[in-house]
C-alpha cells in the first residue's frame, strides 16, 4: 500500500483539537502529530483543513440483494465515502433477508468484492430463527437486528415468547427499530376510514406515533433489563422515550444505548408540506416539540450515536400516495454536513460532533482499531474544510436513486479527501477505486 502523510492539519480526536502531522504507512496510522519529517508516496496539504476520524454509520439500508435498482453495495458505499463516512453496519431487511448464517455470509463476500468503505452486516431476527442467529459470530458481526415494529421487508418480530428468548439468550448486542405494529395499525384504521387512501402526509407521525414508539421502546429496555441484555435501540424519534436512558454512566459501561438520526434532528413535521414524502421515514418525523428535545439530550448524553437510517428509494416510488410511497430517506452522504450546520449555527462542537459520529459507535459496538485517530490504529479519516460553502445537486449526489431532500441546499463544509483503511479513496472531487474496504472486527 502507498504511504501517505498530511502536513500542517487540524487533528480532531478524543475532545482536543491539536496542529500537527499524519504519517500513515500499511494502512496504519503510524505517527499522529507533531511535525513529521518523512517522505511518503501521497503527499497532501492540509492546511487549513480538519482532519476528523471516519465515520462509523451503525445503520443503512444499501438494499442488496434484490433491490438493487434502489441502491447496491457498489453506489452506496461511494456516496459514504465522498461524505468523510469510512464504516457502515447494514440492515438485514434485503431480498433474501439476512436471516440464516448462509445468506448473512453472501452479503460479506459481496461487499469485499464492491465497497469502497468498510463493512459489517447486521444478523436478522424473525419468529422462528433464533438458532440461526445464536450461530452469529460476535467476532465477525456487529450484532442483531430485531424489527419490533414492522418497517421495510418482513421481519417483523412480535411474538411475546420470542422477543424472551431472544432477549435472554442472545450474548451480543442486539439492536432494535421500536414501533409497536398494534398500535400503528390502529392508527391506519382510523385514518382511512376518514380519508380512505388519500391520508395526507402530514399524519405519517400521528398514524406512526408517539406512543407507538414509547410503547415499544419501553418493552425492549424492559426485556433488556430483565435479562441484562446488551441493547441498543435505533432511531430514537420522541421525546418521551428520552426519558428510558441514562447519562450517569461511561458509554462502554452502559448496556443499553441509544441512536439518533440526522433527519430527525434536522427536520420537524412542518416540512412535509415542504417535502412530503421525500421525508416519509421510519420512525416519522414528528412534531418541533419532539425535535427541540433531541440535541440537547444528544448533547449531555442520554443519546449516544449519531446515525442515518440510509434508507433509497426511487424517485418514481417517492411519488405515491401515502399507503403506496415507501418510508426511507437516502442520507449517508450528506450526515456529517448536517452536523456541521449544527456547528456553524453554535448548537453542538466539532469535538462533540466527532464523539457521536466516531468515537461513540466504536466504543459502543466494539469496533477493533478504529474510530479513533490513534497511532496503531486503521488509517479511516477524512479532510475537511470547514468553511467551503457547496449547493447539493443530482451531479454531485452519489446515491444511485439519484436524489437526496437537500437539493438545492448549500451546505457550509465539504469533505476534500477521505481515507479508507489507509487507502485514499475519495479527493478533489474523484474516487480512487483500486482498493476495497475491509471487513470490522469487533472486540
Amino acid at each position: 500500500m502507498k504511504s501517505i502523510s498530511i502536513k500542517n492539519v487540524q487533528i480532531v480526536n478524543r475532545g482536543t483539537i491539536t496542529h500537527g502531522d499524519i504519517f500513515i504507512r500499511n494502512g496504519r496510522l503510524e505517527r499522529v502529530g507533531g511535525g513529521i519529517d518523512r517522505k511518503a508516496d501521497i503527499e497532501l496539504d492540509g492546511s487549513g483543513l480538519h482532519a476528523l476520524p471516519g465515520i462509523i454509520d451503525d445503520q443503512v439500508h444499501f438494499r442488496e440483494p434484490g433491490l438493487t435498482h434502489k441502491a447496491d453495495l457498489y453506489t452506496e458505499p461511494r456516496a459514504a465515502v465522498a461524505g468523510g463516512t469510512t464504516s457502515f453496519m447494514e440492515m438485514p431487511n434485503t431480498k433474501p433477508t439476512a436471516t440464516t448464517q448462509a445468506l448473512l455470509e453472501e452479503k460479506y463476500q459481496t461487499a469485499s468484492a464492491k465497497s469502497l468503505a468498510n463493512y459489517s452486516f447486521f444478523m436478522g431476527a424473525t419468529n422462528d430463527n433464533i438458532e440461526q442467529v445464536l450461530k452469529t459470530d460476535a467476532r465477525k458481526v456487529c450484532g442483531v437486528k430485531i424489527f419490533m415494529g414492522s418497517s421495510t421487508g418482513n421481519m417483523l418480530v412480535d411474538d411475546a415468547s420470542t422477543l424472551e428468548g431472544i432477549f435472554s439468550r442472545c450474548p451480543m448486542l442486539i439492536a432494535t427499530h421500536c414501533e409497536d405494529e398494534a398500535t400503528i395499525r390502529r392508527n391506519e384504521q382510523l385514518f382511512k376510514e376518514k380519508y380512505g387512501e388519500g391520508i395526507p402526509i402530514e399524519l405519517h407521525p400521528d398514524i406512526r406515533s408517539v406512543e407507538g414508539c414509547f410503547k415499544s421502546s419501553s418493552l425492549a429496555v424492559e426485556l433488556a433489563k430483565k435479562h441484562n441484555t446488551r441493547l441498543h435501540i435505533l432511531h430514537i424519534s420522541t421525546k418521551d422515550e428520552l426519558a428510558l436512558f441514562q447519562n450517569n454512566v461511561p458509554l462502554a459501561q452502559k448496556r443499553i444505548t441509544s441512536e439518533v438520526c440526522v433527519h430527525h434532528l434536522y427536520f420537524n413535521s412542518i416540512d412535509y408540506q415542504r417535502l412530503g414524502t421525500q421525508i416519509k421515514c421510519n420512525p416519522a418525523v414528528k412534531g418541533p416539540e419532539h425535535q427541540a428535545t433531541l440535541l440537547p439530550a444528544l448533547l449531555d448524553d442520554r443519546l449516544d450515536i449519531i446515525a442515518t437510517d440510509h434508507a433509497p428509494h426511487t424517485w418514481a416510488e417517492k411519488q405515491g400516495t401515502y399507503f403506496n410511497a415507501p418510508s426511507g430517506v437516502p442520507l449517508v452522504q450528506h450526515s456529517l454536513n448536517v452536523m456541521l450546520e449544527f456547528f456553524h449555527q453554535n448548537k453542538i462542537s466539532l469535538e462533540k460532533i466527532v464523539e457521536k459520529m466516531c468515537h461513540a459507535p466504536a466504543i459502543c459496538f466494539k469496533v477493533e482499531e478504529r474510530g479513533f485517530l490513534d497511532e496503531g490504529n486503521w488509517a479511516d479519516l477524512s479532510l475537511v474544510n470547514l468553511n467551503r460553502e457547496w449547493t447539493v445537486s443530482k451531479e454531485n449526489t452519489f446515491y444511485k436513486c439519484a436524489w437526496s431532500p437537500f437539493e438545492g441546499h448549500i451546505f457550509k463544509g465539504h469533505v476534500e479527501s477521505t481515507i479508507v483503511s489507509g487507502h485514499l479513496a475519495w479527493h478533489n472531487g474523484q474516487f480512487f477505486e483500486d482498493k476495497k474496504g475491509e471487513r470490522l472486527l469487533f472486540k
